[in-house]
């Protein structure tokens, strides 16, 4: 394991380049270009707000501040999954021609999609300057808790990735599983009006303390527990290296699969 980490290291220039290429093509033949990373949160929220504010009303002060420090996590952690599981079967022409440690694709991928979210953050920090709601100390610790988001992110993507190459339907189950996880993340409502036998059943998807933690430091301006950090920690290092574990596993008939 260790020699296979310094081996995607030594790729680290690729990975780089991998993203600077995504980041770029995303919206290379569009209008508004790099603008559309600000614009698509943004109208995504006050479509939310819109409708559990007027339609569905919710309870929740400053409902879109509280839709908004949930939205975008949930955002980076969809596409980054959603995306991510075809990484390597659409880079088939490069796996199949040159060498290089196969996890470089998906990590370039989950990395330009973290990338992404970092600068939607803007738009979140903007909001919550002239907000009732405002900032705080408890900033300082939101780094943590985007990195381990990344880890839980980057492992579940390199179980899928590898997958999918052998189960093209894959990727369009893991699209699937995301419409239903997302209302199994209380992204868009609290917690604590749940009955407690399904609070804590929701409790095992680990997008809901990290969505909670996103909560705790930028709306409620609390800190997350001890446990939950070194919890989501922990998740996250177990959830990588069993994506690595499955990744290594499949990835020897890539190039005949492909």
């Amino acid at each position: 394991m260790i020699r296979r980490i310094k081996e995607i290291y030594e790729y680290r220039d690729m990975v780089f380049s991998l993203v600077k290429r995504e980041l770029r093509g995303r919206y290379q033949k569009s209008v508004l270009g790099m603008l559309w990373t600000f614009l698509n949160p943004f109208f995504q929220i006050i479509i939310y707000t819109f409708v559990f504010t007027v339609i569905f009303s919710s309870s929740i002060e400053n409902y879109y501040i509280y839709l908004m420090t949930g939205i975008i996590p949930w955002n980076f952690f969809s596409e980054a999954l959603g995306q991510g599981a075809g990484s390597v079967v659409s880079n088939a022409e490069m796996t199949k021609k040159i060498y290089f440690p196969r996890e470089v694709l998906t990590i370039a991928s989950v990395t330009a999609k973290f990338v992404n979210m970092m600068l939607a953050f803007i738009v979140v920090f903007i909001f919550l300057v002239f907000s009732k709601v405002g900032i705080s100390w408890h900033l300082l610790l939101l780094p943590v808790i985007m990195l381990e988001q990344y880890l839980v992110a980057l492992g579940f993507t390199l179980f899928f990735s590898a997958v999918t190459v052998y189960l093209r339907d894959m990727e369009y189950i893991v699209n699937v599983l995301l419409m239903a996880w997302i209302w199994a993340t209380p992204i868009m409502y609290s917690i604590d009006i749940l009955d407690p036998g399904v609070a804590k059943l929701l409790l095992i998807n680990p997008m809901t303390p990290i969505i909670m933690s996103y909560h705790n430091l930028l709306y409620y301006h609390n800190v997350p527990t001890l446990l939950t950090i070194l919890g989501l920690l922990a998740i996250g290092l177990c959830l990588l290296l069993i994506g690595e574990a499955v990744f290594v596993r499949l990835e020897g008939n890539f190039a005949e699969e492909l």
